[in-house]
Order: structure tokens, then sequence, then C-alpha cells
């Protein structure tokens, strides 16, 4: 596993207020090379610690309806219905937990009529699924993905 230090932690920090920020103004802010901004970020992204992703607001997209969606599963099918959920292209979240469901999924779609096809028409047949319960969001009031905060350190 690559280990971090505080350059890293502040080219990430600085990437997630702007993933466009060009290295030349990473590297002005913080003293160093843009070399070695660059080596870096590459470095990072070559070991997982991170991936450019484009985030978009769902309901910029025609997808109006968010549910989190809690399953239970049958002893022994967590893994199996998991992977099931997986290839579904209104999930975009599916996680194992502990606690009364199994399985966590968060999903869109375009109307409560789509979101009722969803649990009717597809999750009642996946086999191992016993119980689940839809948790409709109503407000989103944050969605994030930026975790290195070094705001209470001295950069």
């Amino acid at each position: 596993m690559l280990k971090l230090d505080q350059t890293d932690l502040r080219i990430l920090q600085s990437l997630q207020a702007d993933g466009r920020r060009p290295y030349t103004e990473i590297a002005k802010q913080y003293g160093i090379s843009e070399g070695k901004v660059r080596f870096r970020i590459n470095r990072m992204m070559e070991s997982g610690v991170f991936e450019f992703v484009i985030h978009t607001n769902p309901s910029k997209i025609g997808l109006h309806v968010q549910a989190i969606i809690g399953i239970v599963t049958k002893v022994g099918y967590r893994d199996k219905v998991a992977m099931e959920l997986a290839d579904c292209k209104e999930v975009r979240f599916v996680g194992a937990f502990a606690g009364k469901y199994e399985i966590m999924i968060q999903a869109y779609f375009p109307s409560n009529d789509r979101l009722i096809e969803f649990t009717d028409l597809y999750l009642s047949k996946v086999d191992g699924i016993e119980a689940t319960d839809v948790f409709l969001e109503l407000k989103d009031y944050k969605d994030s993905f930026s975790y290195i905060d070094l705001a209470d350190e001295h950069i």
C-alpha cells in the first residue's frame, strides 16, 4: 500500500476542490515543481488511491427519484444478490452491511413509477432476497466525495 505524505494529501485536497485545476497552479501553491505534482498524481492513480470521475447531478439528467434500499437476504445469498444488483444500470452503490440489512443499495430513477417497476418487477424476482425496505430521498443536504480536510493542518 502506498504511504501518503503531507504533500500527497495537499495535492489530493487541491484536486478534490477542483479536479480541473492545472498542475502548474498546484505546484505554485505548494512551492514544488510541476513535474513533482505530475509524478505524485500519476503514482497515486496507479496505486488506486484515486481516479478522476465525472460526478453528475442526477436530477439534471432526468433522474429525479433517489432511493436507498435495504435488502434482507437468505443466509448464504448476500454475495450472489450483491453481484446481481451491481449489474443494474439504475444502481449506483451496492454495499454489504452489518445490522438489519445485509445489503444496502443506492439507485436513481426518472420517476416513482420506474422505482415501483424496479422493486415489484425486478427485485421481487432476484433469488435470495427475503425482504426490502425502500427509503425515498426527499432532500439532498450533502453529496460529497471530499474526504481529505487539511484545514486544521499548517499547510
